[in-house]
Formats: C-alpha cells, structure tokens, sequence
C-alpha cells in the first residue's frame, strides 16, 4: 500500500470494516444517461457554509460522470433499500433501469422511496490516493421519510437499532 511499510490493502480494509457506516447512492445527470454509484464515505464538512463530501475511485465512470456534470444528488437509503444499494455498486449495469426517480433542483436523479436527499454543487476535488474526495455545497435537502436506515458493517448489510 503506497510507501507506508508493513500495511496491506486487505488488511487494511477489514480493520476499516469494523466502522459501521451509513449507505448513500450519489447520482447526476450524465451527457447522454443519468450516473449513479453507491458510496458509504458520506460525512457532513461544515454547517456554515453548508458542506458534504463522498470519496470516489478515481477509475470509476460514474464518478467520471459525476465530476463532469458539476452537481449531484446524495440518496440516504432505508434499511429496506439493500437491493437498491447493490444495484448502483455493479459494473457494468444499467443502474437505473426498473428504478424510480424524478430531479432533483440541480437535475440529479432523486431516487424514490429515500429517507432523505442533499442536493450539491462540487465545490472542490482534492486528492486522496487512489481515490479522489468530493466536497459539496449543498443547495438543497429534504426528508421524504422516517424510518432506519441501512448500514454497512464488516462487509455485509445490516439495519440500526436505538
């Protein structure tokens, strides 16, 4: 892994899976077809003024997408959207096909059923090895519903309980 001795990506990767992380797809309006991939790196940057981020695999397409359109859509999925989820982390699949949706302000695909949605800008794309890392303004969010949400842990899906 990079210059750092003695580390593993594989072993690296199961010390991360053992912090439990929230599901998002980010999706936006490509050049020909809407884009989407399904992230677990969301996190929230600043209240003022209001910030996300997501980091993405810089060989990724979708990203490609993503980053060219300029916008994007963050869906906050349900403990009941797994199959969504693995749906939108696929190569190679037509990730919206038989999927509801309408736009959202910027455009971006607004995934139905979602429990809520942050609508961006790309403020900045910074480097973060293999990967790039998002920051986005946020120009609009809502809640569609209350209900848990999904959960990845240690490789596998899973739901929260308070």
């Amino acid at each position: 892994m990079g210059d750092t001795p003695g580390l593993r990506a594989a072993e690296f990767r199961l010390v991360l899976g053992h912090f439990p992380t929230g599901v998002v797809v980010v999706t936006a309006g490509g050049p020909s077809a809407p884009v989407g991939l399904s992230v677990n790196s969301f996190t929230s940057v600043s209240l003022d003024p209001p910030l996300v981020a997501f980091c993405a695999d810089r060989r990724s397409r979708s990203w490609a997408g993503i980053r060219s359109a300029g916008a994007f859509c963050v869906n906050v999925l349900g403990q009941d959207q797994e199959a969504l989820s693995r749906v939108f982390a696929m190569r190679g699949a037509d990730r919206f096909e038989g999927v509801g949706w309408s736009p959202a302000p910027s455009g971006a695909p607004l995934l139905d059923g979602v429990l809520a949605w942050v609508d961006c800008t790309i403020d900045a794309v910074h480097d973060g090895g293999d990967h790039e890392i998002c920051v986005g303004l946020v120009q609009a969010h809502g809640v569609e519903r209350e209900d848990g949400p999904l959960v990845f842990y240690r490789g596998g899906y899973g739901r929260f309980e308070p």
